[in-house]
């Protein structure tokens, strides 16, 4: 049984989102502030956290960032704030997906179910795939990423876009194959949500982030891996 943590501070809400969630089969843990979720996170077993974005003591942006520093559990966003911007700054400090206030509550929980379906799913070509002289390696049977033998803290998007672009090198993808392999067809939000999991990816594989030698923009097209060479 998967268990959920809820963080918000309306207790209204929580109650609403874990009713549903214990009705589909989910075990839930039920967090009011920022440090409380991340404490749950830290010393309880969690398989997802749905946050809010406004919390009393931490904005839901720090909060998400800060559980991304100790554990690569999906984290589905729920915000009241409409603005791309604020869209993609939560998927760059690691957030899977948002859901917009007011919501269906049987939404919320669709989405837990595809983004756990989509974490589950095992991605698995080679035990390991290494490029550029084992600078990166991708463990695809631990779903770990390592740089100059560093274990990188990807999430778990990022992690499957990076192993779905690896799996084929040299290959061109749209971002709406990349979209499809990655977030599924019932992903309704922006196709430029890719750009901002490359740029994330960028980040934190490349040694120059400005010139990447793995994950390579084809102009109009989308991208390719092109395996560490320049």
């Amino acid at each position: 049984m998967k268990t959920i943590l809820v963080v918000d501070d309306e207790a209204k809400i929580r109650d609403v989102v874990v009713s549903y969630l214990k009705n589909d089969g989910f075990s839930t843990l039920e967090a009011e502030t920022g440090g409380d979720a991340i404490r749950f996170v830290q010393n309880q077993t969690v398989d997802f956290v749905i946050l809010d974005l406004m919390l009393p003591d931490m904005e839901g942006e720090q909060v998400c960032q800060a559980i991304r520093q100790i554990h690569s559990v999906p984290i589905l966003m729920l915000t009241a704030k409409v603005s791309e911007n604020n869209r993609i700054k939560g998927l760059s400090v690691g957030a899977d997906d948002y859901v917009t206030k007011p919501f269906d509550p049987r939404e919320v929980v669709a989405r837990v179910r595809a983004i756990l379906r989509r974490s589950d799913d095992q991605l698995l070509l080679a035990d390991r795939l290494a490029f550029n002289e084992n600078h990166l390696i991708v463990d695809s049977l631990k779903q770990q990423v390592f740089c100059d033998g560093h274990l990188m803290n990807l999430t778990p998007n990022e992690y499957k876009l990076l192993l779905a672009l690896a799996k084929y090198p040299q290959r061109h993808f749209t971002r709406e194959e990349l979209i499809e392999r990655v977030l599924g067809y019932d992903f309704e939000g922006d196709i430029r949500t890719i750009d901002q999991h490359v740029k994330n990816i960028r980040h934190k594989i490349e040694r120059d982030p400005k010139a990447p030698v793995y994950i390579v923009t084809v102009y109009g097209a989308g991208y390719r891996f092109a395996g560490g060479t320049p």
